[in-house]
């Protein structure tokens, strides 16, 4: 393993973001937090505070600042796609340079949007399991037992410094397999517990015609873009999740934040029909989350 440190930036230091930062920070790598103006100040002085069963409670110092002004080994973009483009304008180009970029957003529409933002980086297709929440700026509550990233890229040296910070990392060669693995579950997840105010105990019970129906849908669209996703693999993920699981976008919905709709549903509904796959029970679901969401802001 390398033992040189890293510079990583931290582009949206919130609940994901703040966790990996931290961790980051705390084994001895230079971490610079960018955000806004308010939060860049709390964060040079206080620094990330971590509340964690599996890390323990501990507060690592950090830099902060509201753009990126100088080059650094890797970016992880750690925003809600509704905020991406505003974001993306703290990280120019030209100082990004030829850096690894990890988007670890919902949905696979972004990876194109980076790869044609900044043609000199590395952008790498990446995903998160994880449970971690910000309560204040530069506070993060990690709730669940684990912290797994998926990586699409031989980082080798890279993956070996997050593991030694505590997260779990596995390196996949097939980008395009690794983002539908998720997004299979989590559209049909998301769109459901929204649309319906209830658990994942609660579909996959009462609502579980919908369920195959929606699965059978979007397992179509991801095996023909490539990825070998079945509907039994997903509705097993499905069976075995903790019964009061709610997803993000059902919390965002409740509690009048913008939510990823477009970057979960309408990524579906997008790849459905560049390879003429019909989503019709999807595109109801997406509508009538749509429609809900309006009615109650």
């Amino acid at each position: 393993m390398t033992t040189s440190k890293s510079t990583v930036a931290i582009l949206g230091p919130g609940g994901v973001g703040g966790l990996i930062g931290a961790l980051l920070a705390r084994d001895g790598h230079r971490v610079v937090c960018l955000a806004g103006q308010d939060t860049a100040a709390v964060l040079s002085r206080d620094g990330l505070r971590i509340e964690s069963a599996q890390y323990g409670d501990f507060t690592a110092a950090v830099e902060a600042d509201t753009q990126l002004r100088e080059p650094v080994d890797a970016v992880f973009v750690t925003v809600k796609q509704t905020a991406l483009h505003q974001a993306l304008d703290r990280v120019p180009a030209p100082v990004l340079g030829d850096a690894i970029v990890i988007p670890l957003l919902n949905g696979i529409d972004h990876i194109a949007l980076l790869r044609e933002r900044y043609p000199s980086a590395r952008v790498v297709a990446g995903t998160i399991r994880v449970e971690a929440t910000r309560t204040s700026p530069g506070r993060v509550i990690h709730s669940s037992p684990f912290a797994n990233l998926e990586l699409a890229a031989p980082l080798d040296d890279f993956a070996d410094h997050l593991r030694h910070a505590g997260l779990g990392v596995t390196l996949r060669t097939d980008e395009t397999a690794m983002l539908w693995d998720k997004l299979a579950f989590l559209a049909p997840f998301a769109l459901l517990t929204t649309r319906h105010r209830s658990d994942v105990g609660t579909i996959r019970s009462d609502r579980r015609p919908e369920l195959l129906a929606v699965l059978d849908e979007i397992t179509a669209v991801a095996q023909a873009a490539g990825a070998p996703v079945t509907t039994d693999t997903v509705l097993s993920f499905f069976d075995r999740a903790p019964h009061t699981m709610k997803s993000s976008m059902q919390r965002d919905v409740e509690a009048g934040r913008p939510f990823e709709l477009d970057a979960i549903g309408g990524a579906v509904l997008r790849a459905g029909a560049a390879h003429g796959i019909e989503t019709p029970a999807t595109a109801r679901l997406v509508a009538e989350v749509a429609h809900q969401a309006n009615q109650e802001s």
